[in-house]
C-alpha cells in the first residue's frame, strides 16, 4: 500500500514542502531514497523503538520511503514523525482520510516522545502557504510556530498522540498564540537601562547619535573603562522592533535553533557578542549544512565584538561585503542560500598592547611602534565602514558613587525614535536605504550639504588632525545624523565639529 505524509525542508529562511512517500510490499528491507542524509538514515531506528514503545506494530516487510522532490538533499531528524505516521497508515495503523491536510514534522525519542526541531516558523509560513488546515509538531516548538495565523497548530508530546488524532479516538487542542498582544505587551522589555552607567556623558552621547542614525561604532579606551557595559545598552536605545522585523528576527532564531519553548516571537532586538577565538564560518554563516552565523543572528539588533584586534585578521576581513549589502550568500555545490545580515556593528579594543596608551593618569608600557602595530591588526577597508571612533576613559570616583538619577534608555530612544522618522520621510521612495549610515557617496553629495564655512571648516580639520580622505563622507553621514537629532534641516558648524570628534583614528597623532 502507497501512503504520502508531507514534511518540509528549511533553505536558509524559508523553507519547501516535502512529500513523503511510504510503500508497503513483498521483501524485509528497508529502504530510504530521495537524498536523505545520516540522521535520516539512521531515523528507521528511532522508528522501530518508538512504534513499538508505543503499544503499534512495525510492519516486517519491504518498505520504501521516498523523499521528494528527489533532487533536494534532505538532513535532520526531524523527518522522523512524519516517515513513522506514513508507515503506520500504509500498514493500516492510521486512518489516510486527512493525512493531506496536515504538514508533520519531528524528532522520534526510543520512548516515542518528541523532541524539538529546528526552523518551525518558516516551516509554519510554508505550511500556510500551501493551504494545509494544520502543522503537527513536538509541543515545545508549538508556540513558535503558532504566532503564524490562518494555520491550526498542533502541539504534541508523543507518537501515540499523533495516531490517536488521526484515527479520530482522541482529539487535539490548537495552540493559540494574540502575535500583536504577545509583541506589543513584551516589546522594550530590557534587563539594562542606561540609568544604571555613571559618568561617561560624551560616550552616551556618541551611541545616542550610532542608534539614530545605524552607525557602526568602536570604542577605544583602558580595561575597565566601561566599553563592554556601554555596548550591551545599545539595543535599549534603538527605536522597538516593528512587527515585521520581529517576525524576520524569530525566523532567523528559529533556523538556528536559537528559541526556547517559552518564545513564540522575538520582541527584543537581538545582541551578539560572539568571543574572538570565532572562525568565519560561525560568523558569517555556512558548513556542509547551511546555518546562520552570528552576523545573521544578529540582523535587526547589535553585533558586538569585544577586543577587535584580538579577532583573526580573515575573520573580520569576511565582513566586509556584509556590511555592505546587509545580507549573506552561502553557496555550496547544489544550493545557494540568503541570509539577511542589516546589524550595527560595535566593536572594542584597548588602544596598545598593555591598555594604557594616551591614558590620563597610568602610563603606557609598550615598546617603540607597537601601537601602531596594534592597530594595523584592523584593516583600513574595515575601519573605513566604522563611522564613529570614541574614546572611553575611566569614571572618575566622584562620577562613580554619586546617587544623582541619570537619564533613562526611554528618554534616550524616544529622541531617537524621532530622529529616525525624518530619515524615514528622508528616504521613503527608496527600498534599500533606511537610515543615514546605508547613504552611498552620491546621496551624501545631494543630501548632506554643508555651506563654506562648513567646508572650510572640514578643510582645516584634516589638514591640522591628519584625518584620512576616507573620513570625509563619514563625517558628513554623521553630522547628518546630529542634525536630525536636533530637527535642524542643515547642517551646522556644531554638528561638523562634533562629528570631526569622533574620528580618532584617523588622526595622525593617535598612534603617537
Amino acid at each position: 500500500m502507497l501512503v504520502k505524509t508531507f514534511g518540509s525542508a528549511v533553505f536558509g529562511v524559508n523553507a519547501l514542502t516535502i512529500t513523503i512517500e511510504v510503500s508497503i510490499g513483498g521483501g524485509n528491507k528497508y529502504h530510504i531514497v530521495g537524498l536523505p542524509d545520516n540522521a535520516i538514515k539512521e531515523s528507521l531506528k528511532r522508528i522501530e523503538s518508538a512504534i513499538q514503545t508505543s503499544g503499534l506494530r512495525m510492519p516486517r516487510q519491504k518498505i520504501v520511503i521516498n523523499l521528494a522532490p528527489a533532487d533536494i538533499r534532505k538532513e535532520g531528524s526531524s523527518y522522523d514523525l512524519p516517515i513513522a505516521i506514513a508507515i503506520l497508515a500504509a500498514s493500516g495503523q492510521v486512518e489516510t482520510a486527512a493525512l493531506s491536510k496536515y504538514l508533520i514534522m519531528g524528532e522520534l525519542s526510543l520512548d516515542g516522545g518528541l523532541q524539538s526541531i529546528r526552523g518551525a516558523l518558516p516551516i509554519s509560513i510554508q505550511a500556510r502557504n500551501a493551504g494545509f488546515a494544520g502543522f503537527i509538531l513536538p509541543e515545545d516548538n508549538s508556540r513558535e510556530a503558532a504566532i503564524v495565523n490562518e494555520l491550526d497548530i498542533f502541539g504534541v508530546k508523543t507518537l501515540k498522540e499523533v495516531v490517536d488524532f488521526f484515527n479520530g479516538t482522541q482529539a487535539l487542542k490548537p495552540v493559540i498564540v494574540d502575535t500583536r498582544n504577545e509583541f506589543y505587551n513584551n516589546v522594550n522589555s530590557y534587563e539594562q537601562d542606561f540609568s544604571d552607567v555613571k559618568g561617561q556623558q560624551n560616550i552616551k552621547r556618541a551611541l545616542e547619535i550610532a542608534a539614530a542614525g545605524g552607525h557602526n561604532l568602536i570604542l577605544i579606551g583602558p580595561p575597565g573603562a566601561g566599553k563592554t557595559m556601554l555596548a550591551k545598552r545599545l539595543p535599549t536605545i534603538l527605536p522597538p522592533l516593528n512587527l515585521h522585523e520581529a517576525l524576520e528576527t524569530t525566523k532567523i532564531h528559529s533556523v538556528a535553533g536559537k528559541l526556547n519553548a517559552k518564545e513564540s516571537l522575538m520582541t527584543e532586538r537581538p545582541y551578539r557578542s560572539p568571543h574572538h577565538t570565532i572562525s568565519d564560518v560561525a560568523l558569517v554563516g555556512g558548513g556542509s549544512n547551511p546555518q546562520p552565523g552570528e552576523i545573521s543572528l544578529a540582523h535587526n539588533g547589535v553585533l558586538f565584538l569585544d577586543e577587535l584586534p584580538e579577532f583573526k585578521r580573515a575573520v573580520l576581513e569576511v565582513m566586509r561585503q556584509p556590511l555592505e549589502d546587509r545580507q549573506v550568500n552561502i553557496s555550496r555545490s547544489r544550493l545557494s542560500v540568503d541570509y539577511p545580515a542589516s546589524f550595527m556593528l560595535i566593536a572594542s579594543m584597548n588602544p596598545c598592547p598593555c591598555g594604557f596608551h594616551n591614558h590620563p593618569e597610568k602610563e603606557c608600557t609598550c615598546p617603540g611602534g607597537a601601537v601602531q602595530k596594534y592597530l594595523s591588526k584592523i584593516s583600513g577597508p574595515l575601519l573605513d565602514r566604522i563611522d564613529l571612533h570614541v574614546e572611553v576613559t575611566p569614571v572618575k570616583f566622584n562620577e562613580l558613587s554619586s546617587t544623582e538619577a541619570t537619564e533613562k534608555s526611554a528618554v534616550i530612544r524616544e529622541r531617537v525614535i524621532k530622529a529616525r522618522a525624518l530619515q524615514d520621510i528622508r528616504f521613503k521612495d527608496l527600498t534599500t536605504i533606511h537610515y543615514n549610515a546605508q547613504m552611498s557617496p552620491n546621496m551624501v553629495k545631494s543630501i548632506c550639504k554643508i555651506n563654506e564655512a562648513g567646508k572650510t571648516l572640514i578643510k582645516a580639520a584634516m589638514e591640522k588632525l591628519g584625518l584620512s580622505a576616507r573620513a570625509y563622507d563619514r563625517i558628513l553621514k554623521v553630522s547628518r545624523t546630529i542634525a536630525d537629532l536636533e530637527n535642524s534641516e542643515e547642517i551646522k558648524l556644531e554638528h561638523l565639529a562634533e562629528a570631526i570628534h569622533y574620528r580618532s583614528l584617523d588622526r595622525d597623532s593617535w598612534t603617537g
